[in-house]
């Protein structure tokens, strides 16, 4: 069994449009040390894999193949930089009774079944509670990303002030 740590995609890779979504790339506005954090996650043996809610899809704000060009030029964006993420899983469903829509865990199980993850060897790193309510109920370890839209951090397994700070809880 492999291990990996989850990214949620708005507010921890990119800058999170609070009350709107990120439905160009034009919109999409990188935080600092991403790729440098992915090259870390990846050199010490972690799968890196985005798990997303995008709403926006769901609610016709923006299309399915909108959010697949967005994603794919991130990919391309990070290439560049010599990694990408392994995985990018999106739950576009509108309602928050989804199946797989954060805080359920379903995204996190079905990587986990696609690459053979260890959960309990894995991280969840998210900026909103519900990123670390779908880590929790998975059973990966949590990592919340402070930001200034949270106002009060939930109750996860460390805090972070910058998405870099994991590699630190990574190392044997």
């Amino acid at each position: 069994m492999t291990k990996a740590v989850f990214f949620d995609r708005d507010g921890v890779v990119n800058k999170r449009i609070v009350g709107g979504y990120v439905t160009t790339w034009d919109e999409f506005e990188w935080l600092p040390g991403v790729a440098e954090t992915l090259r870390d996650v990846k050199d010490l043996g972690y799968l890196a894999i985005i798990i997303t809610n995008q709403r926006g899809v769901g609610t016709g704000i923006m299309s399915e193949a909108d959010l697949d060009l967005i994603h794919s030029q991130l990919q391309e964006h990070l290439l560049h930089d010599g990694v990408t993420f392994d995985d990018i899983i999106s739950c576009t469903d509108a309602t928050n009774d989804s199946a797989r829509r954060k805080p359920s865990p379903e995204m996190l199980f079905e990587a986990a079944r696609k690459f053979d993850i260890d959960l309990s060897q894995s991280w969840m790193i998210g900026d909103s509670p519900t990123d670390i309510e779908a880590g929790t109920r998975a059973g990966t370890k949590t990592a919340f990303l402070i930001n200034d839209h949270e106002q009060a951090p939930p109750d996860a397994t460390i805090t972070l002030h910058h998405v870099h700070d994991i590699i630190a809880h990574l190392r044997p």
